[in-house]
């Protein structure tokens, strides 16, 4: 694939963003630059629903301190996208010609389709649902899309955002219950004119800045142990909670939240109730944060358009991909100590030796791609760093259980670092579990120890006897297995102490 840059200018209702992602050689790609300019744009829209000359003003400025940027990197293109708020204002034209006159950007405005479909598309992109509801709520308007086998079913844009919403229902900056009756009450009725919106009884996913801040606002009360919002979950309850908190507190205490952004106090309570009332409407059993949006979505079309398609086949394959290619990872290596693991568990299980699930035998696949991933950083400090990365990033696809379940495994370096390691989230896990990713580490350490070198010498692992004790496995290789033997020898003891039998090992040539 061609290196490049590619730059996405978000103009929303409530800020406006400025993205640079950069593509490698590899097809690896990452976000290198995110400014936020708060603008609110939907404040500058009169009674008559003209974007006023002050608001113009600020989006011409905008820009140009965007370009000043822009000039520092080697961007071959630049995808600019404005939504509601110019959408909806009956001078757009003029707003557009401004904008081609005092600036460099071609600014388009996306339809209301167009909108939903490109939240839509980051959702499906990267995360592991397979059906759900989105919900992007903006400044000045709200998408909402149905997926079902990751096809778009059905979307709508409706005419209010969390700005709009507060200054149609609040008059103060916390809302009475008499507005919070009505503003609930407008928002069922809104939801119930989409009959494909009724009792659909799946994941309520959450697009934007409002989501990830109800998101950040939860974790902050519950001391979440693990960093990151994507696929970030809640129940209803969990959101009703988070409202019941910021209703309770004045403006000025709100904007003291951890967690909530100052430029949000004031339109945060709108945007939840517009969240809270969606799923009570389809009786979600779940509300998920999406990080990605329509950023995004405007992004993984320019990316994947070139290759005939609109989504990743599998995106938990492309994210750990991303990750080995980011890290300068062996790939090579790492499908060795995958290979090598999946022949020792089929003999293990064969044996009844072991009881492992297909949701188990995932995440050792998982984590054998990532596995001592930490090296990159420093191989004297591999697990610690390991489990660090791991834990402080999302892995989109996988949820933040599986997510940890992989830095537990992917980072196993003995039983004592690995309980030291869970110490923090023992109200996640048992011991049951602690013992489970023991197995998974043990088993992924020793196939490891058996790629020492590099070479791909070992060929096949084989269970040559089950005594009561002891068990003698057979490690069939085509040249000298010098190191493979000596570090399978060292690391089997982590197996041993698991299965509760001492290993007894024979290097078989072929």
């Amino acid at each position: 694939m061609k290196a490049e840059q590619i730059g996405i200018i978000d103009m929303g209702s409530n800020s406006i963003r400025f993205v640079v992602y950069d593509i490698n050689e590899k097809a690896c790609y990452k976000e290198i630059q995110n400014l936020k300019v708060v603008a609110r744009l939907s404040s500058y829209i009169t009674k008559e629903g003209i974007m006023s000359k002050e608001g113009i003003d600020i989006i011409i400025k905008t820009l140009h301190k965007f370009e000043e940027v822009l000039a520092d990197y080697s961007i071959s293109r630049v995808k600019g996208v404005a939504t509601a708020a110019i959408r909806n204002s009956k001078n757009k034209q003029e707003i557009l010609k401004a904008m081609r006159k005092y600036s460099n950007f071609d600014i388009k405005i996306l339809s209301e389709e167009e909108e939903a479909y490109y939240g839509y598309l980051a959702v499906t992109n990267s995360t592991q649902l397979e059906e759900g509801i989105t919900i992007d709520i903006g400044g000045g308007s709200t998408e909402i899309t149905y997926f079902k086998d990751r096809l778009l079913q059905h979307s709508h844009s409706f005419p209010f955002g969390a700005i709009t919403l507060k200054n149609q229902f609040v008059a103060g900056s916390t809302p009475t219950k008499e507005e919070w009756t009505k503003l609930t009450s407008f928002l069922k009725e809104s939801y119930s004119s989409l009959p494909w919106l009724q009792d659909k009884s799946v994941p309520v996913i959450g697009i934007g800045g409002s989501a990830r801040n109800l998101a950040l606002v939860h974790q902050n009360i519950i001391s979440y142990p693990l960093s990151g919002l994507h696929q970030y979950q809640m129940s209803t309850v969990d959101v009703t909670s988070v409202q019941s908190k910021l209703s309770g507190l004045p403006l000025s205490k709100r904007e003291k939240v951890d967690g909530l952004s100052k430029d949000r106090a004031d339109i945060i309570l709108p945007a939840i109730a517009a969240i809270e009332e969606l799923l009570y409407h389809v009786r979600a059993d779940e509300f998920v944060v999406s990080n990605k949006g329509l950023r995004d979505g405007i992004f993984y079309k320019l990316f994947l358009e070139p290759l005939n398609t609109s989504h990743f086949q599998n995106v938990t394959e492309e994210n750990f991909y991303q990750l080995s290619i980011n890290y300068s990872l062996n790939i090579t290596k790492h499908k060795n100590i995958a290979v090598l693991s999946s022949f020792l568990v089929h003999e293990l299980l064969h044996h009844e030796l072991i009881s492992l699930t297909s949701e188990d035998l995932d995440l050792m696949k998982w984590s054998a791609k990532v596995f001592y991933i930490g090296s990159s950083i420093h191989p004297e400090a591999k697990s610690q760093h390991t489990f660090y990365l791991l834990t402080n990033q999302a892995i989109d696809g996988l949820s933040h259980m599986d997510r940890l379940a992989v830095a537990f495994i992917s980072s196993f370096q003995s039983k004592s670092s690995l309980k030291q390691f869970a110490k923090p989230f023992s109200d996640w896990i048992n011991k049951e579990e602690i013992s489970k990713y023991e197995l998974l580490g043990a088993i992924l350490k020793f196939s490891h120890g058996l790629n020492a070198s590099d070479r791909n010498v070992i060929k096949k692992i084989k269970v040559s006897f089950v005594h009561k004790r002891t068990i003698g496995l057979n490690i069939f290789h085509t040249d000298d297995p010098f190191f493979e033997e000596f570090n399978a020898t060292k690391y089997k003891k982590h197996l041993e102490r698991v299965l509760n039998k001492s290993i007894q090992l024979t290097f078989v040539p072929i």
